[in-house]
C-alpha cells in the first residue's frame, strides 16, 4: 500500500513540475561540467605557451676554456765571427775652420823672371820715362808671343787700349780683388764677359806699352784689392 503511494507521488512529480526541475539541473550540470573543462583546457594552453616562452629566453651558458698563454721563444743575437778583417771605421763629417776652408788657387801667368818689383813705396828708375817713380805692379821678362794665362777664375772685366800700358785685359775675380794683363800683343784671345779659369789662355806678350818700351819684352802684371793697389806676389805661389 505504501510502495503503491510512494510511486503514485513520483509519478505526479514527474508528470508536473519536476520533470522541468530536473531537466534544469541536468542541463545545470552539463554546463557546469562544460566551463569547467574549457577553462582546465585553457589554463593548460597558457602553462604551455610560458613554459614555450621560458624554453625560447633560455640562454645558454658556454664556458669557453681559457687557452694557455704562448711564451715566445728568448731572443738569441749570434755573435760575430772572427774574419779577422777590421770592420770599416765610420767617416767622421768634416769640420769646416779657417785651416780647411777654401783656398783661392793662383798660378803665375807665364814663366819668367821678375825684371822689375813691385814698388809703390819706394821710387825706383823708370829706364823708358828716365826718372824715379813707383811701380803698380810687376814686369815678368819673357820671350815677345809668350801665351799669357789667368793668375785666377774670374770673368773679363775688359778687354782696352790703354796709351801707356798698351793693350790689357782686365779679369774680375768676384772677391774684390781684379787682375790686369798689360803690355799684350794687339789681338788678346780673351774677350769681355768671358769666364776664364785660372791656366786659361788670355793672350801673348807685346810692345805694346810705350810707358816701358825701353825694357826688354816682358807682361806688366798688376792686382787692386777693393780699388787699392796690391803687391801681386802676395797671392801668385812662391
Amino acid at each position: 500500500m505504501n510502495s503503491r503511494g510512494s510511486g503514485g507521488r513520483l509519478e505526479e512529480f514527474f508528470n508536473g513540475k519536476g520533470f522541468y526541475i530536473v531537466l534544469f539541473l541536468c542541463a545545470a550540470v552539463i554546463g557546469v561540467s562544460a566551463w569547467m573543462m574549457a577553462a582546465g583546457e585553457e589554463a593548460m594552453e597558457s602553462e604551455i605557451s610560458v613554459m614555450k616562452r621560458d624554453e625560447s629566453e633560455r640562454v645558454e651558458t658556454v664556458v669557453i676554456p681559457a687557452l694557455p698563454e704562448e711564451t715566445a721563444p728568448p731572443l738569441v743575437i749570434p755573435e760575430p765571427e772572427e774574419s779577422g778583417e777590421a770592420l770599416p771605421e765610420e767617416e767622421a763629417e768634416p769640420v769646416w775652420n779657417e785651416e780647411t776652408a777654401r783656398v783661392p788657387v793662383y798660378v803665375w801667368p807665364l814663366e819668367g823672371q821678375i825684371e822689375r818689383p813691385y814698388s809703390m813705396e819706394a821710387l825706383r828708375y823708370d829706364v823708358t820715362m828716365r826718372d824715379w817713380r813707383t811701380h803698380n805692379g810687376i814686369d815678368i821678362a819673357a820671350p815677345l808671343g809668350t801665351t799669357v794665362c789667368a793668375a785666377h777664375e774670374g770673368m773679363v772685366a775688359s778687354v782696352s787700349r790703354d796709351d801707356l800700358l798698351g793693350t790689357v785685359v782686365t779679369v774680375d775675380h768676384g772677391d774684390g780683388t781684379l787682375a790686369c794683363y798689360a803690355n799684350l800683343a794687339d789681338t788678346p784671345a780673351a774677350k769681355a764677359g768671358d769666364w776664364v779659369d785660372a791656366g786659361a789662355v788670355l793672350g801673348a806678350v807685346g810692345t805694346t806699352a810705350l810707358a816701358e818700351i825701353g825694357q826688354p819684352t816682358h807682361l806688366h802684371f798688376s792686382m787692386t784689392v777693393e780699388g787699392n793697389s796690391a803687391d801681386p806676389l802676395a797671392y801668385l805661389p812662391g
